[in-house]
């Protein structure tokens, strides 16, 4: 495909099928003067078409003749490109690299196959022609572009425009009633109207308080809730892992014989009936060890149900005064409530009336202003007046305060945005993937020959920054790593795709029948009403749709057969139990995406997926045998497979990798580790190491030497296995300096250890995000540590019993550092001089309650935050008084009096004598 080619929710496939047409035209179709003249004709009906979509798509309402002319041009670019795809794929491929078809035209001299393709190029010019007169016969005039103010700046990193204005003292009230000396179990349901800020404030509480409870967990439940995969859920990050054969009733039983005995604290978000509300209490005994449950939800009905005794309370979220919906506008905007210019207060202060108080509403519209970055009067005026007369804290009027921000994305984010549509409702979306689905789409611009993950990254970002969609996990970076969408959101974007028939979604809740127009993208949400053959029935033909992704569970059904989706791009299956049908797999040409993840899934992917030549990302985390030519994928760039997986020899092939994991050291040949140092592409690699075989030298010697090749490399995570978790990886080393500097900015190592710190370490210049584990740390050590120039996070596991002082001099060392978080034994042999770590932000040590505490706290002058986590199985009530003490006492000391969390464990952690 040429550089820049995109689909897009305004003009379809349109700019992808004119790159193709452009192909037809070239010199290698020379000799077929006809075609070309013909194909000339069509591509030049096409560019009028597109100009005068891009139009429309500014444009707020269009009259129902132009909005069907839009969707019968949009609907019929996908039908041609899937013409011309199947031409392209049937006279050959030459060069695999860019997909230019480069076949001689010998093939295209038989009669037949002239026959073929005159009559297919008829067949498209005719729908052209038609479409164009009815264009004039409606007398179709396109208006003149409306001017939409877009912020132009490339999208930066998140920045937390959801402060918790209106949430403080809210959250400090509830949880001082939470964490009082009641044994008796309490339940605080808060409710609201959607947008109040309900899970806002739980979420805040829940912040705070997990950390003194034993068990804690945060689930969402939604509108249509799997109540066996929420008390999966709950057990998980309980700490008990479900069997995968556990049905609803084992798993209450298993919930509540695990919080018999502990102090427990859990949020339910989102409860949407009183049934789902009435399952769920089930698991969670009254053991009167105060234990504490918060739930939300819109509906007073669900919020009495979950308050069911007398030590119950119901929060009523109100909106937001005046001055914090004031509060909440500007720091959004300038950073600062005093921030605001004058000739903009009053215009303001109208706006603000229109939001009704309603955090969502505030920030959706403070977030697209401080994107467009003017502070023109007039462009304020026109967001007021876009917001109709009355204050909006009705359904319809959220919807057109979330409309107006939708409709000032330019097309690409549009379309970006409502990809997500296909995900679930309270999905939690992994940014990687999204973006990898945005590119096999060709919703990506390649403009300029820019990096297409770097473009992806932008458009997520923006999407970020003007709040329509939301963070719920970061890395040590600040970059967003998962998201969800608010379902009020997902209302809009459901609804908007409706009538830009960009998807559809399926989940036995209704018949599938016959469409005016085809489907271009199907969500197929399986359940235990759903069965594959009666979702997808077989008279209604699914070869044009793009996007298939299938999420649930249903036990012993059937996934429809794949043979169906012809041109498929993106193929996304999570599912918890299905049988999962990959037959006719290697016939999916056109297939740029390859994702499944299956709990109790049955499936097998064919032994040979040589044909799927432009395949780019392929995840399969729970398959162990994989084909043995995958090797021969030229377009394969992202390759996730399983911790015990063993690739098959000639990865030094794969040349387009950018992404590898699970690389298993121990076991994949020799030949292989040596072929890593081929794919000098690779941005980000994943090692799984255990105790290796007899050929342990050997390997790490290879090992080593390819290392020092990727030059490219910018995260390296090297994990033990779970069967040799404490293995030990000295032999890891850089035999050479490298040719070019290094790039690596993240060496990740939580499980595998060195004896000491390696000295070749220091040559990591760009590293940004060290975590390691090491025997012991001395002054050489610290050392090599505080040389590294832009090292910003830093985690450090001291394995075995620390009996000399750590010391963290004040003379210039880590000049960038600014969260440490330190594992030692005991914390009175750790100490910082004046001066040390002069932008360190945040401080989190671990260890054993023994001792006297670190001192020197107060030298740390950019010193925001002091977190501590302390085994105290057999300590005395004396030495943990004394602990904190001495801790609350070095911050008292502090200039800034930063902030502290302390955390008392009832267990010892485990160091070596």
């Amino acid at each position: 495909m040429a550089a820049g080619l995109m689909v897009s929710a305004s003009t379809g496939a349109l700019n992808s099928l004119l790159g193709k047409l452009t192909t037809l035209m070239g010199e290698e179709f020379a000799r077929l003067k006809n075609l070309r003249k013909e194909v000339k004709f069509i591509r030049d009906e096409l560019i009028g078409m597109k100009d005068a979509l891009e139009g429309l798509s500014f444009l707020y309402e269009l009259d129902p003749q132009t909005k069907r002319w839009r969707d019968i041009v949009r609907d019929m670019s996908y039908d041609i490109e899937d013409i011309i795809d199947d031409f392209m794929q049937n006279i050959g491929e030459n060069n695999k690299i860019t997909g230019v078809v480069s076949n001689t035209v010998r093939r295209l001299k038989t009669s037949r196959a002239r026959h073929r393709i005159a009559g297919q190029i008829e067949d498209i010019k005719k729908l052209v022609l038609e479409t164009s007169l009815r264009r004039e016969r409606y007398k179709l005039d396109i208006p003149p572009q409306r001017n939409v103010f877009i912020d132009s700046r490339v999208a930066t990193l998140y920045e937390n425009a959801a402060n918790l204005v209106g949430v403080e003292g809210l959250a400090t009230e509830y949880v001082n009633w939470l964490n009082d000396e009641e044994k008796q179990l309490k339940v605080l349901s808060i409710v609201g109207f959607g947008g109040l800020g309900k899970t806002t404030l739980a979420n805040e509480v829940y912040r705070r308080l997990k950390g003194v409870f034993e068990g804690s967990a945060f689930v969402s439940v939604s509108q249509k809730p799997n109540v066996q995969k929420l008390l999966g859920n709950l057990l998980s990050q309980l700490g008990t892992e479900p069997s995968i054969h556990d049905c609803e009733s084992h798993l209450l039983d298993k919930l509540r014989e695990h919080l018999q005995a502990k102090r427990y604290l859990i949020i339910i978000d989102d409860i949407w009936d009183v049934h789902a509300w009435a399952v769920l209490k089930c698991s969670f005994p009254e053991n009167d060890l105060g234990s504490r449950i918060i739930t939300t939800t819109r509906i007073q009905e669900v919020a009495r149900a979950c308050c069911f005794h007398q030590h119950g309370h119901i929060l009523e979220m109100k909106p937001l005064s005046n001055e914090d919906s004031r509060r909440l506008f500007y720091n959004r905007i300038f950073g600062s409530e005093v921030a605001c210019p004058h000739h903009l207060e009053d215009v303001s202060v109208e706006i603000l009336e229109k939001c009704g108080g309603l955090p969502l509403a505030i920030i959706s519209i403070s977030s697209m202003l401080a994107s467009s970055g003017s502070n023109q009067k007039e462009r304020w005026k026109d967001v007021l007046d876009s917001l109709g007369s009355g204050t909006n804290l009705t359904l319809d009027g959220i919807r057109k305060i979330l409309n107006l921000s939708y409709k000032d994305l330019l097309p690409h984010l549009k379309t970006c945005l409502l990809y997500i549509g296909m995900y679930p409702e309270d999905y939690t979306i992994d940014r990687s993937n999204l973006e990898l689905q945005w590119i096999a789409e060709g919703f990506v611009s390649r403009a300029n020959g820019q990096d297409m993950e770097k473009v992806a990254r932008n458009y997520f970002n923006e999407l970020v920054n003007r709040s329509l969609i939301q963070p719920v996990a970061f890395d040590m970076q600040g970059s967003v790593t998962q998201c969800k969408v608010h379902d009020m959101m997902l209302d809009l974007i459901l609804l908007k795709s409706a009538e830009e028939n960009f998807l559809t979604i399926l989940d036995g809740s209704q018949v599938f029948t016959r469409s005016e127009y085809k489907v271009r993208r199907l969500s197929i949400r399986v359940n235990e009403a759903s069965i594959g053959g009666t979702i997808l029935p077989r008279n209604i033909s699914m070869s044009q749709v793009r996007s298939v992704m299938y999420f649930g569970s249903s036990e012993n059904q059937n996934t429809p057969p794949l043979s169906m989706f012809k041109f498929l791009r993106v193929l996304f299956i999570d599912l918890n139990e299905a049988i999962v049908d990959l037959t006719g797999l290697c016939k999916l040409y056109q297939l740029r995406y390859l994702w499944i993840s299956c709990t109790v899934c049955s499936y097998q992917l064919p032994t040979q997926i040589r044909s799927l030549q432009h395949l780019e990302t392929l995840s399969l985390p729970n398959l162990y045998s994989l084909p043995s030519d995958i090797v021969h994928l030229p377009r394969l760039m992202h390759l996730d497979v399983d911790f015990n997986s063993v690739l098959p020899d000639g990865i030094g092939n794969m040349k387009s990798l950018r992404h590898l994991g699970y690389f298993d050291f121990e076991r994949n040949t020799l030949d292989n580790i040596r072929g890593l140092g081929q794919l000098t592409n690779l941005r980000y690699l994943a090692l799984a190491c255990g105790h290796l075989p007899h050929d342990r030298e050997r390997r790490m010697d290879a090992l080593c030497s390819s290392l020092g090749k990727l030059c490219s490399l910018e995260v390296l995570l090297v994990n033990a296995t779970h069967l040799t978790p404490n293995v030990c990886i000295d032999g890891l080393k850089i035999l050479s300096p490298p040719t070019t500097p290094y790039r690596l900015e993240r060496l990740l190592m939580p499980n595998p250890h060195f004896f000491r710190v390696p000295s070749w370490m220091r040559v990591l210049r760009n590293l940004g995000h060290l975590e390691c584990r090491v025997n012991e740390l001395l002054k050489d050590g610290v050392g090599i540590l505080s040389e590294l120039p832009f090292l910003a996070n830093l985690d450090l596991m001291i394995q075995n019993v620390t009996n000399e002082m750590i010391v963290i001099y004040g003379k210039g060392g880590f000049p960038a550092l600014k969260r440490f978080e330190l594992r030692l034994s005991s914390a009175s042999y750790l100490t910082f001089e004046e001066g040390a770590m002069p932008m360190l932000q945040r401080l989190k040590l671990v260890f054993n309650a023994s001792g006297t505490g670190t001192t020197g706290i107060e030298h740390l002058l950019a010193l925001e935050e002091l977190l501590a986590g302390i085994g105290c199985a057999n300590a005395e009530e004396s030495d943990m008084t004394s602990i904190e003490s001495a801790l609350r006492s070095a911050i008292n000391m502090h200039p800034s009096n930063p902030r502290v969390g302390i955390n008392f464990w009832n267990y010892n952690l485990t160091f070596v004598e």
